[in-house]
């Protein structure tokens, strides 16, 4: 076994970012790499910083690490809000840079798992939110109830068109927040800022496939919800008051299915437009990845236990070495 030199607790422990599309395998990697660096002497913990993974009973449809595991592994951010709480990118910085100090503190590696690159940066990188303003936005969230999406993504391609196209029409917590940010600032940018960590010690290992693998992926996964129960979950979800969340109801796969229980799609269209919708999704997720020439890219498809093995010997190891 990989003997893990000896660290000070404090700031200067290294961060690991592991991330990568949905389905690539990122929550096997990192308990893998939390399992080995505890039987090496040195303990480390998951923060998590997928933006669904903090609600109460999404599990299946979210593909949350199972009980056992997080037993075995400690998860930070897991089953913290319930499943009406309007999360922001904003909430999720704070909160995950306090559990990153707070690993550090106790001399604990912080190991950070997401699929999302706006929520990675916000964490590890400089980054700021414009303000917001309780007024302004209520304002505009009863627009959006009376008037509908279509009517406020209009508004905001005449207001600034380039911020229109970075933006899904139907998105309606984006675009609210996009003619938000303009009233109040005068402009809205959809550009992330430039790659200029906020962290010490950050090293960014990024889950890497091909098109076509990872297309096969996403469907045993979907396929593997289905069976799993995925439908009676959001049933149950849907009965807590599912559709009333803003963040949580706008899910991947649990949009389809309350589209799928109200009747206005049938349970195979809700089925394949997740999937193709995941698959969208992942692509775009790779895409703004690939742009950050930070990341360490490894072969997704090696086994978990064969990739943590391979990082710890070679670029974690270094990382981890004893602080001068």
């Amino acid at each position: 076994m990989l003997a893990v030199p000896d660290l000070p607790a404090g700031p200067d422990l290294p961060v690991i970012a592991v991330i990568g599309p949905t389905a690539s395998g990122k929550t096997a990697l990192a308990i893998e790499l939390v399992r080995r660096l505890g039987a090496a002497g040195r303990a480390a913990e998951i923060v998590n910083a997928d933006s669904m993974l903090v609600y109460r009973g999404m599990d299946i449809g979210t593909a949350k690490p199972t009980a056992e595991e997080r037993a075995a592994v400690r998860h930070h951010l897991v089953d913290i809000w319930d499943i009406d709480w309007t999360a922001t990118v904003a909430d999720f910085q704070r909160l995950a840079r306090a559990a990153i100090a707070d690993c550090r503190r106790r001399g604990v590696v912080p190991v950070l798992v997401g699929g999302s690159s706006l929520y990675i940066r916000a964490i590890v990188d400089e980054f700021e939110f414009p303000g917001t303003d309780p007024e302004v936005r209520s304002r505009l969230e009863a627009e959006l109830a009376q008037l509908g999406v279509g009517a406020l993504y209009a508004r905001l391609r005449a207001a600034d068109p380039t911020a229109a196209a970075g933006i899904e029409p139907n998105n309606e917590r984006r675009v609210v927040r996009a003619l938000e940010v303009i009233e109040l600032t005068g402009h809205y940018t959809s550009t992330l800022p430039e790659h200029r960590y906020a962290l010490t010690g950050v090293v960014q290992i990024g889950l890497s496939l091909e098109r076509e693998v990872l297309d096969d992926r996403i469907a045993a996964r979907v396929e593997r919800m289905w069976v799993d129960g995925f439908v009676d979950e959001v049933r149950g979800l849907a009965e807590r008051g599912l559709r009333e969340g803003r963040t949580a109801s706008r899910a991947l796969g649990y949009r389809q299915v309350l589209d799928y229980l109200a009747g206005t799609i049938d349970e195979a269209t809700a089925k394949e437009t997740t999937i193709t919708r995941t698959r969208r999704f992942a692509r775009k997720q790779l895409g703004w990845f690939r742009r950050d020439d930070r990341i360490l890219w490894v072969d997704a498809t090696r086994p978990a236990a064969e990739l943590a093995e391979a990082l710890l010997a070679g670029p974690l190891h270094g990382l981890l070495s004893p602080v001068a």
